[in-house]
């Protein structure tokens, strides 16, 4: 009997939701790129690029579900700050619902098939 291990990549997980992930962690607070990618990581989603959250914002952006604006810095560079509008909290909200939808059905099938006779 030859059995194939399947390895569960996370990062191609982390695609499929990392647009709910960004809406969620501005829910609370406006943040700029950088400081969205530490609470994205400090949350537990530590195998994020960079490249990928910066991205996500602007295709967010120009979905028209967030608003930027700038602070200047005086250490620094001014920084783009990102905060949900409108659309984007509506955004949130239905992509959530289909998220824990999605979850509950998954606990679902990893509880049924997951226990050993």
């Amino acid at each position: 009997m030859h059995t194939t291990v399947l390895r569960v990549d996370t990062t191609q997980l982390l695609k499929g939701v990392l647009d709910l992930a960004v809406l969620a962690v501005l829910k609370e607070e406006d943040g700029y790129g950088y400081d969205i990618m530490r609470r994205l990581r400090t949350a537990g989603l530590d195998e994020i690029g960079d490249a990928s959250v910066y991205g996500t914002l602007r295709r967010l952006f120009q979905a028209g579900l967030l608003t930027t604006y700038v602070v200047p810095s005086e250490s620094g560079p001014h920084r783009k700050y990102y905060a949900l509008n409108a659309a984007g909290r509506d955004q949130l909200e239905r992509s959530g619902k289909v998220w824990r939808a999605f979850a509950s059905t998954m606990d679902k099938l990893l509880d049924e098939r997951g226990r050993v006779a």
